[in-house]
């Protein structure tokens, strides 16, 4: 096994997913469930220098990171003259060919494909053929599983709480979120475009809370 000179390579989970608002609902989720099993998103959203190429910054998280959550759900155009949307599968290209062609740590990089149906992709992408993708039907639970499962499966933690606790604590922390955030003076809009590291840290001190109540 080759050791990384990354830090933290072994913890940080890159995120390929759309960015919109009818993915937030699954986004969030994603989010929790990754930090609720010790481990770190890394997701392009998470820095906002303009100075910086967004390519060369998903670059940077894909190469960051031992594991990795590819959503391929918006590939397919679903309006008159709208243009299908390539970005995820471009970067589980990348991602794939870090893994394929290296011979150091990166060959042991391990990512989970995911997608509202398990049909449908062979005529875009007939590449992936035999991939086993997972999929969410645009469920928040069956997300939440989906990711659960693989962080048994593949990634091989032990003794983890099955998804349905998952989901439970998951709601739980999205109404405390809410109120708490109400009470301090958010509107819909600030909530709704909360920045990820923000987002985050919300769901890192909640869950100390959780595991720490006195706190």
């Amino acid at each position: 096994m080759a050791n990384s000179p990354i830090p933290d390579f072994d913890k940080n989970v890159f995120i390929n997913c759309p960015f919109d608002s009818e993915f937030t609902k699954l986004l969030h989720p994603l989010l929790f469930t990754i930090i609720y099993f010790g481990f770190t998103p890394k997701i392009a959203t998470e820095r906002a220098d303009s100075g910086e190429q967004r390519i060369e910054k998903i670059c940077q998280f894909i190469a960051a990171s031992k594991y990795s959550i590819h959503d391929l759900s918006r590939i397919k155009s679903t309006k008159k003259n709208e243009f299908s949307r390539h970005n995820m599968p471009f970067e589980l290209g990348i991602d794939y060919g870090s893994r394929k062609f290296a011979e150091n740590h990166f060959c042991e990089k391990k990512f989970l494909v995911i997608a509202k149906e398990r049909f449908g992709y062979a005529k875009a992408l007939s590449d992936l053929a035999g991939v086993d993708i997972k999929t969410h039907n645009n469920n928040i639970e069956d997300l939440i599983r989906a990711v659960r499962n693989w962080f048994s499966n593949t990634v091989n933690l032990t003794g983890i709480k099955p998804a349905s606790v998952v989901f439970s604590d998951f709601i739980d922390f999205m109404a405390d979120f809410d109120a708490e955030r109400r009470k301090e003076g958010y509107q819909d809009k600030d909530i709704y475009d909360m920045p990820t590291p923000e987002f985050t840290r919300f769901i890192e001190d909640w869950l100390k809370k959780k595991a720490n109540p006195v706190m």
